[in-house]
């Protein structure tokens, strides 16, 4: 089976600055992929070239054996940024219903009313953004994202500004919005500063290294496909937060 998303030698300058350096990697379908990397390195410039936002200097990035341009007209990806990004004098139903209004959508999509429902926020339909709390409105901003059934879910410190009570209970809602609505969303790029976080979700852990990044090492998370907070007291889940900060340590 061919990988969902292949990241081929990608190389960014901005004028002088050289950022990234030949990444390449492949994510397969059902693949959670987080990539970490010190502050700066790149991470968030890297989400953004393989979300059609960002053109690369060199290299190419391929979904589903097509073009990113390609992908864009397909609607393929769904973003979500650190920042919930939400109009205020909108409600949090007519917040998820704005990509359909932007692009005068008539054809087949999630109710925005049913994905609402999927993160949990069934009762809150009418709220506005400052009647929710922080993780409420990431919710939302999940739920904008997945209108049209993307292909790949892109996350860009999606849980960075919350306090880590609420981080953790994003983490678990993100794992159950995966677990039981795969017919809507099963992959996931997911950038993030936070070693604890990107074992406790992923598949998969890019570590990218000082910039110009380049891909230090791809880890392997062995860790049971079903995670519980309790995971976090295991053996193996201590030596991976060790192994990636390690990795980290030696730049």
């Amino acid at each position: 089976m061919k990988p969902i998303v292949e990241v081929k030698k990608i190389t960014k300058y901005y004028n002088s600055l050289h950022v990234l350096d030949e990444i390449s990697f492949d994510i397969n379908k059902e693949e959670f992929v987080s990539i970490i990397g010190p502050s700066g390195c790149g991470k968030t410039t890297l989400l953004k070239i393989i979300s059609g936002l960002v053109k690369p200097t060199k290299g190419k990035i391929m979904i589903k054996e097509s073009s990113v341009e390609t992908a864009l007209k397909r609607r393929e990806f769904g973003l979500v940024f650190q920042n919930p990004v939400l109009l205020p004098w909108r409600n949090a139903l007519r917040n998820v219903e704005l990509p359909l209004e932007i692009l005068n959508y008539k054809g087949s999509w999630n109710s925005p009313r049913k994905l609402l429902e999927v993160v949990g926020l069934k009762s809150f339909e009418n709220f506005y953004p400052n009647e929710l709390s922080g993780g409420m409105q990431q919710r939302v901003a999940i739920a904008r994202a997945l209108t049209f059934e993307p292909s790949v879910l892109l996350m860009d410190e999606p849980f960075g500004a919350l306090d880590e009570i609420t981080r953790d209970k994003m983490n678990l809602e993100l794992l159950r919005i995966l677990e039981e609505e795969r017919s809507i969303i099963s992959t996931v790029i997911f950038v993030t500063h936070s070693i604890p976080e990107a074992i406790f979700l992923s598949n998969k852990i890019i570590v990218l290294s000082e910039r110009p990044a380049t891909v230090k090492e791809i880890i392997k998370v062995d860790l049971p496909k079903s995670r519980t907070p309790e995971i976090k007291y295991s053996k193996k889940y201590i030596e991976l937060i060790e192994c990636v900060r390690k990795l980290l340590k030696k730049d």
